[in-house]
C-alpha cells in the first residue's frame, strides 16, 4: 500500500508538526483580540493539539476540522479525555460545511498548501465574519531557485500542486478578497519541524513500517533545502 506523508503523520498523531509548533501558536494568538463570544476555527486541526489549547486558554468557541478520519477520531478522543466541549467537523477546506459569515478567526497551520489553494482562501473569505482574521503558516520558497526536478519530487512526496513563494501568497490571498496581508518571515524550515522528535504523539495501534520510512524521508528533505524552503505566517483581513 502506498501511503502518504499525511497519512503518516495521522498514523503517528503528531501534534504541533506545523512550522514554529504549538509554541508559535500561541505566540500569534497572543495578539489577536480573543474572549468567551470569539468563534474560530482550526482548519485542518489534526489530533487537536492546538483546538485544545485555544479552548483552555480563552474558554471561547472552538470548532476542529480534518478531512482525515484517523485525526479526527485522535482529537475527539483528545477533546473528551479532557472534557473540552469542542466542535469537531470531518470536512474539507475546499467546501466548507458552514454557514457564510460564521468566524471571527480561521487559524490553517501548514493546511492551505496541502489543499486547492484559491478554492480554500475563498471558502475562508466566505465563512468569515465581515471583520474576521484569517492566520495562515504556509510553506514558502525562498528565492533560490529550485530545478524542475527538484521542484517535483517535493511537490510529490508532499502532495501538494506547487511550492509558492511569498509573492504568489499574497496574489492568491487578494484574488480570494483579502485587501490586507501582512507578512512575517520566520527563520525556521518552511516544511512542518522535526516530527520524529515531536513531544505529542497519538500513536495508532499498527504502525507500518513504511510510515517510518517516510518521516525519516521528510527529514532529509528538510536537512537538503533548508535554504530552499522556509515559511511565513501570514495575517490576512478584509
Amino acid at each position: 500500500m502506498n501511503y502518504t506523508y499525511l497519512d503518516s503523520l495521522a498514523t503517528y498523531g503528531v501534534g504541533g508538526a506545523h512550522p514554529g509548533g504549538l509554541q508559535l501558536t500561541e505566540q500569534l494568538l497572543a495578539r489577536e483580540k480573543m474572549n468567551r463570544k470569539t468563534a474560530i476555527l482550526d482548519v485542518g486541526c489534526g489530533t487537536g493539539q492546538t483546538s485544545a489549547y485555544i479552548f483552555k486558554q480563552y474558554k471561547c468557541n472552538v470548532t476542529a476540522l480534518d478531512n482525515n478520519k484517523v485525526m479526527i477520531d485522535k482529537a475527539k478522543q483528545r477533546f473528551r479525555s479532557s472534557h473540552l466541549p469542542i466542535n469537531v467537523v470531518e470536512g474539507r477546506t475546499e467546501n466548507l460545511p458552514f454557514r457564510n459569515e460564521t468566524f471571527d478567526i480561521i487559524l490553517s497551520e501548514s493546511v492551505t498548501a496541502f489543499t486547492n489553494i484559491p478554492v480554500s482562501l475563498s471558502e475562508y473569505k466566505r465563512v468569515l465574519k465581515p471583520n474576521g482574521v484569517l492566520l495562515a503558516i504556509e510553506m514558502t520558497a525562498e528565492p533560490l531557485p529550485f530545478t524542475k526536478k527538484e521542484k517535483q519530487f517535493i511537490c510529490d512526496f508532499y502532495g501538494v500542486s506547487q511550492i509558492l513563494t511569498e509573492k504568489d501568497w499574497r496574489n492568491y490571498f487578494r484574488k480570494s478578497g483579502f485587501r490586507h496581508v501582512t507578512v512575517e518571515k520566520h527563520m525556521h524550515h518552511s516544511v512542518p519541524q522535526d516530527v520524529m522528535y515531536a513531544n505529542d504523539f497519538m500513536l495508532s495501534n499498527q504502525i507500518q513500517e513504511e510510515h517510518y520510512e517516510i518521516l525519516e524521508q521528510h527529514q532529509q528533505i528538510v536537512s537538503k533545502y533548508k535554504d530552499k524552503l522556509y515559511f511565513r505566517v501570514f495575517r490576512c483581513t478584509g
